[in-house]
């Protein structure tokens, strides 16, 4: 199926038009309306970094259903992967649009927005992902937009290897009648250091200004999104430790979402735009000029989502639309490929119906399917079933589900349009990626304790990886490869009146093919704990002194372009003093890699050091 530029209009019309039908009802009609507020509880200690300012990354270094994989600063460069997938395979969600990174993938958690600005993380897998997902086959990171309050703070910060980094967000309130509210938030942030390892400087800046219109039941949204990062790290990319690679980018993000809420329906639109302006150099050594292996691009995306549901006595309706185009508009390396534009189109409806309903006991059951379309290669039809049985007590909950979905998704530029020799040797022929997920799940609330064990198998077909191979020792080559991946995922929760803690715990075993491939090693698919266990922990030392302390053991598949141990334990921690009364003053030492470990998350990229800073913030 073709898409074109009509189809866009057609569907962005549409969105429109339900908006306002939904908001004309909401001031026209006398129905009872309600809000629906959602509760993430946060799975990590931490949500400041020692070595910079907090970035949407930061709050997923340590939690326990996501592995982050860094090099030096999470802030800096990350890939994030959620239960053995790769990099890729993960998508980031601000309200009904996924913001996507047609390049690589690897600057998709590059969001330029504060976390201040967003709720706290959800992770999405198999059904949840399938419906809400885009070109994001395992897993989706979502985030929810929650309402403006007046106030703000302000942060500075000094630490170890010449850091320094400062932050303000102001935001203003006016308040109207019947509930309704106009709102604008600021947000402003600057970092610089020189890294702990020779070549491990940095320099973010971070510019933020959100509008927001709200009612009891209605949100409208718009974020305008700036940042500008220039970051070094040896061998970030190639895994050579002796290459100062560097990588500067430039990235505008224009959000504006929807949001509608009925007491049977909620409904959301949205649309974005993004820019990304890449300039990396594996040798800041020598001097660019402009030619191929300089490794300069730009990227531009547009975007549409409508996500919602409805809910009919025993049954509720999920559905999902996005739509979205993307340009490589100009690059020195991402030549060689069949086209430098795409248009994307992914449907989803998903029926679940209440089959059986008693005071002890509730049987839901969830059949539904997702279409991915593209105007670039096959189109792909996924379908979905899930059971679920709940258990609710005097004190708690209990629940067991099963779960089976399907999705796919499209490579990027640089795996499709790299030279087929090289640095990075690309591949034209690679195609559509597929996974399909089983799952079982068995969880137990009460009161403030959560236990949660999920057993999941997952099939991937000609998923994209980067390969090594001894002969070209080099180059780094993007190959598809079979996966069978089996997992178990434990995750519990406890809290006391001064204590929380989460601890969670992953083990995964990989069956992989490449084919006719030569391969010697592999950069990302085979690259993931084995077993990957996380503390975190949250006590009030006294009323005005808090600790955090977040920690992570692990034990990676072995891989020979490691030359480190496939042992690691990280840790970081901070300790904050509150001044008394509501002066909202506080300062807070933080560290980072307590332990100095020297483990490669990346094989063959060095590690980064320990990170001390002392900060001081003022809220009000």
């Amino acid at each position: 199926m073709k898409l074109s530029i009509n189809s866009f209009s057609f569907v962005a019309f549409c969105a429109i038009t339900i908006s306002a039908v939904a908001r004309d009802e909401d001031e026209k009609t006398e129905a009872d309306w309600i809000e629906e507020i959602e509760v993430h509880a946060k799975r990590v200690a931490l949500e400041t970094p020692a070595g910079t300012y907090a970035a949407p990354v930061t709050m997923l270094r340590f939690d326990p259903s996501i592995e982050v994989q860094i090099r030096g600063l999470a802030e800096g460069q990350a890939d994030v992967t959620v239960q053995g997938g790769l990099f890729e395979n993960t998508g980031f969600k601000i309200g009904p649009v996924t913001i996507v990174d047609p390049q690589t993938g690897h600057y998709a958690v590059d969001l330029p927005v504060d976390p201040s600005l967003l709720s706290a993380p959800v992770v999405q897998t198999g059904i949840s992902n399938a419906i809400g997902g885009f070109n994001s086959s395992i897993a989706t990171v979502a985030y929810g937009i929650p309402k403006i309050e007046a106030g703000g703070s302000l942060r500075a910060g000094v630490g170890s290897d010449n850091l320094h980094n400062e932050s303000l967000r102001a935001a203003l309130l006016r308040s109207e009648i019947e509930g309704r509210h106009l709102a604008i938030q600021g947000s402003v942030a600057y970092s610089e250091g020189d890294g702990s390892v020779a070549n491990g400087d940095h320099a973010f800046e971070r510019y933020n200004l959100q509008l927001q219109r709200a009612t009891e039941h209605t949100q409208t949204d718009i974020i305008f999104a700036y940042q500008d990062k220039f970051f070094g790290w040896p061998g970030a990319y190639t895994g050579f430790g002796t290459l100062a690679e560097t990588d500067h980018t430039q990235t505008m993000l224009v959000l504006a979402t929807h949001r509608v809420q009925t007491d049977n329906a909620w409904l959301e639109v949205g649309g974005y735009f993004r820019q990304l302006d890449d300039d990396y150099d594996f040798d800041r050594t020598t001097t660019e000029a402009g030619a191929p292996g300089a490794f300069d691009h730009k990227t531009r995306v547009y975007g549409i989502g409508v996500h919602g549901a409805f809910y009919r006595r025993n049954w509720d309706w999920n559905y999902a639309l996005q739509l979205m185009s993307d340009e490589l508009i100009r690059s020195t390396d991402l030549t060689e490929g069949r086209f430098d534009s795409r248009d994307y189109l992914t449907l989803s409806l998903t029926p679940s119906i209440v089959i059986a309903d008693s005071k002890t006991s509730k049987v839901i059951l969830t059949a539904g399917a997702s279409v991915d379309i593209s105007n670039r290669d096959n189109d792909a039809a996924s379908p979905m079933l899930g059971l679920e049985f709940l258990y609710p007590s005097n004190n708690g909950s209990r629940y067991l589900t099963f779960e089976y979905a399907g999705k796919s998704q499209l490579p990027g530029y640089t795996a499709l349009n790299s030279r087929p020799a090289g640095l990075f040797g690309g591949n034209a022929s690679l195609g559509r990626e597929r996974a399909d997920q089983a799952a079982i799940t068995l969880g137990i609330n009460s009161g403030n304790r959560t236990m949660e064990l999920s057993i999941f198998y997952r099939r991937d077909r000609d998923l994209v990886d980067w390969t090594y191979f001894s002969g070209a020792p080099f180059s780094r080559q993007a190959n598809d490869v079979n996966i069978d991946v089996i997992g178990v995922k434990l995750l519990a929760r406890d809290s006391w009146n001064d204590l929380n803690i989460i601890a969670g715990y992953t083990f995964l075993d990989k069956n992989s093919n490449y084919g006719q491939t030569q391969i010697d090693a592999s950069f990302y698919a085979l690259n993931f704990a084995r077993h990957r266990m996380t503390v975190a922990l949250h006590y009030h030392v006294t009323d005005q002194i808090e600790l955090r302390l977040d920690n992570e053991y692990r034990l990676q598949e072995k891989n020979p372009l490691r030359t480190s141990s496939e042992e690691s334990f990280l840790a970081s921690a901070s300790l904050t003093w509150a001044a008394k009364g509501d002066d909202g003053l506080t300062v807070s030492c933080s560290a980072d890699n307590l332990t100095d470990e020297d483990f490669q998350q990346f094989p063959g990229t060095p590690a980064s050091g320990r990170q001390i800073s002392l900060n001081v913030q003022y809220d009000w």
